[in-house]
């Protein structure tokens, strides 16, 4: 049986290795099973309105986020991630709650991880390069 200290090494040593540079993300627990690694994480950030900018930590509540990862090791990421809600403190403002976003991993409305929509990207602007060689190379083009 490991010790704590050993279990919070291989813990933190994933987190580094999965959610790398994001800072403010607390990982709850990392499972690992021949088909998927799945990962509970919240924010531990406090959360700014994104219409006034000021500052709250009134809670209002709580969710879940399942937003699509990059594999890792042959294996399917299942991240889930618990957003708040918070309260505006301007009473006087439209929009009362806001939920907080993740930045690095997720943006407003996402349904895939940043790491993810930069892959697809990738490949994407990697396929258009070829089609458009591929199509310049033609001889029958003029």
């Amino acid at each position: 049986m490991a010790d704590s200290s050993t279990v919070e090494e291989v813990v933190l040593r994933l987190k580094e290795l999965l959610l790398p540079s994001i800072t403010d993300v607390a990982v709850l627990s990392i499972a690992v099973n021949d088909q998927a690694v799945h990962i509970e994480a919240r924010s531990t950030a406090g959360g700014i309105c994104p219409g006034c900018g000021n500052w709250s930590r009134r809670i209002h509540s709580s969710y879940l986020r399942f937003p699509a990862d990059v594999p890792s090791g042959g294996r399917r990421d299942a991240l889930c991630l618990r957003v708040r809600r918070f309260l505006c403190p301007v009473i006087s403002r439209r929009r009362r709650t806001f939920a907080e976003q993740l930045p690095g991993v997720t943006r407003r409305y996402g349904r895939r991880t940043e790491r993810l929509r930069s892959t697809l990207a990738a490949v994407g602007r990697a396929l258009a390069a070829g089609r458009v060689s591929a199509w310049r190379a033609c001889s029958a083009c003029p």
